[in-house]
């Protein structure tokens, strides 16, 4: 069974909704358990249960916001070394284009991979013009079918990585599943 989190800040309500369309897609791939949990109330067992974690935040001046940066600083200290090899990737939302989600995705991403997670991009499209290389982004609320869709993707994605790495089910790579994609 693989075992995803899905964790967040969200502070209009925005990166709530990315959230909530991640698990949908890991919901996707079979014998998946996916819990969504805000960095309000998650604790550092909901960490420690996961085998995929997919983190999102608000984008703050460019980075994940004070509130998820806590999380990892305060709550998660303990659990250095504990958490190696867990897969791991990001969604942030922002105010406006350009106003720096792939960077605050960059910033969740090396905190991740200061705990040993492993993390990963998406290269395969998920709409024209719409790829979640740094993680999933969206401006404001993710009302476009492209942002949702990107959302969705990286939330499969997650769980198809958990499949392979974790519990050794090899028709589950992506590579595996090319042909049933949309090619740019």
């Amino acid at each position: 069974m693989n075992k995803i989190l899905v964790l967040f800040d969200s502070a209009s309500g925005n990166t709530k909704k990315m959230a909530e369309l991640v698990a949908e897609g890991a919901r996707h791939i079979e014998d998946t358990e996916v819990r969504i949990k805000s960095v309000d109330e998650a604790n550092a067992e909901d960490v420690l249960w996961c085998d995929g974690l997919a983190v999102g935040s608000p984008t703050n001046m460019g980075i994940l916001s004070w509130k998820m940066k806590r999380f990892w600083d305060e709550t998660m200290a303990d659990q250095w070394m504990k958490v190696d090899g867990k897969i791991g990737c990001a969604f942030s939302t922002a105010g406006g284009w350009g106003g720096g989600m792939e960077l605050a995705c960059q910033s969740i991403l090396t905190v991740l991979m200061n705990f040993g997670f492993l993390v990963f991009g998406v290269t395969d499209y998920a709409a024209e013009m719409m790829t979640a290389h740094y993680g999933a982004v969206a401006v404001r609320e993710p009302r476009e079918p492209e942002a949702q869709a990107n959302c969705r993707m990286l939330g499969q994605r997650l769980a198809e990585w958990v499949a392979v790495r974790v519990h050794g089910k090899t028709e589950q790579h992506p590579a595996n599943k090319m042909d049933q994609r949309k090619a740019p």
